[in-house]
């Protein structure tokens, strides 16, 4: 077991959904957090209850931002000596088909999704390697196992998130710093209502897209963020989290071509 009692974990889009989940599994072990976010308020609400329990700082950062990033492991150094494991949660999502996104918008999803994971790991990677052993955890997705239509920016960031992380870990095999892909499914968070929108749909599209995307949201945060943190105690490389996302990467993977008229059908009996 990679025992969590005493180290340090960085964990980004701490300030809510499944960053707050993995943050309070962690503290429950005994794990002092450095919690990082845009939305301060979010953060605050996340280590408020922690306070007291472990040791906690908090830290405004936006992964998309090359210099914050890039001087962020200094900050982390002060703060806790040193960082044992490193979460990249910070996600954010965009609705509308690759004709209705704009190309600054997609460049903005990849800038946070993908290039936020790629920078983070670049900046902390020495501080990981410079303690016994250590692990990095990337979000990835549901989506970063199937690709659905109306998905092609956030897919194409959880994709590359998946194949940067499989790369990485064996580059970084038998060495100390061990690499966890995780593919949630149905998490019931509020990316779907924050997700940024493009002008091309209407009010309503937008509202009906929400409601079938929050339709398919029903697994609770703490749940999802408790299997992460397990799966990252028994130094698991990849984790799946849900019934749906498990289904979907069966189904992918026996039909790689034609598997979206199966999951289609298989949605629309559900809903």
């Amino acid at each position: 077991m990679f025992d969590l009692k005493g180290r340090t974990a960085l964990v980004t889009g701490a300030g809510s959904g499944i960053g707050r989940a993995i943050a309070v599994s962690l503290a429950g072990r005994g794990c002092n957090l450095a919690l990082a976010d845009v939305n301060e308020a979010g953060l605050a609400e996340t280590a408020q209850p922690l306070a007291g329990t472990v040791r906690v700082t908090r830290h405004r950062l936006d992964v998309a931002d090359r210099e914050a990033v890039a001087a962020f492991p200094e900050t982390v150094a002060a703060a806790h000596g040193g960082l044992d494991l490193l979460v990249n949660n910070a996600g954010v999502a965009m609705a509308g088909t690759f004709a209705q996104v704009s190309e600054a918008d997609f460049e903005w999803l990849i800038e946070v999704n993908f290039w936020g994971v790629v920078r983070m790991t670049r900046a902390f990677l020495p501080m990981l390697q410079a303690v016994p052993e250590a692990r990095i955890v990337n979000l990835s997705s549901l989506y970063g196992l199937i690709a659905p239509p109306g998905q092609t920016a956030y897919a194409a960031s959880k994709f590359a998130v998946r194949g940067f992380s499989q790369a990485l870990a064996h580059e970084l095999a038998g060495g100390t710093v061990g690499v966890t892909v995780v593919h949630p499914g149905g998490v019931a968070t509020s990316i779907a209502d924050s997700a940024r929108a493009t002008a091309a749909l209407s009010a309503e599209e937008l509202e009906r897209g929400r409601r079938i995307a929050n339709s398919l949201l029903t697994m609770p945060p703490a749940r999802a963020g408790d299997i992460i943190v397990r799966g990252v105690e028994r130094r698991r490389r990849r984790i799946i989290i849900g019934n749906d996302a498990k289904i979907a990467s069966l189904i992918e993977r026996l039909m790689p071509v034609s598997y979206w008229g199966v999951l289609s059908r298989l949605k629309g009996e559900r809903m």
